[in-house]
């Protein structure tokens, strides 16, 4: 019998995420077995497939390459960048405001951010205020 892999197990041989392997397996693009509920692999065949890499956000829009749960996402364009030592501060130009995060310098040099680069800024939190201005 061959040598089949669930999901997990695929996932770890192939560097993968198992929810974007198992995304692969329903797409066509890995070559996988459905089982019930789960995916089987040959490691046979997963040795030799060749796994899609990720799209760059040159190679396509940056909404089209990214499906997540956050609701509040904002587009922009990065106008700033200092990294000093571990962390990175990323200034974002959203419309006519500016959006400061800040990530690891690693993180920033991955994914390439640099000044004038479109990115996404995603906002995840449990609370968010909102102000006016009293009378307005």
């Amino acid at each position: 019998m061959d040598d089949l892999l669930t999901a997990r197990e695929a996932a770890t041989l192939l560097r993968l995420h198992v929810k974007r392997v198992q995304r692969l397996a329903r797409e066509g693009k890995l070559p996988a077995v459905r089982y019930g509920r789960k995916w089987l692999f040959r490691r046979q065949e997963l040795v030799g497939a060749q796994t899609p890499a990720r799209p760059t956000a040159d190679q396509e829009e940056i909404s089209g390459a990214i499906e997540i749960s956050a609701r509040n996402q904002l587009r922009g364009r990065v106008v700033g960048i200092r990294a000093d030592g571990v962390m990175a501060e990323v200034v974002v130009r959203i419309g006519d405001q500016d959006l400061v995060a800040i990530i690891t310098s690693s993180s920033a040099q991955r994914l390439g951010i640099v000044v004038g680069a479109e990115v996404l800024a995603v906002i995840k939190a449990t609370e968010v205020m909102v102000a006016k201005a009293a009378g307005r």
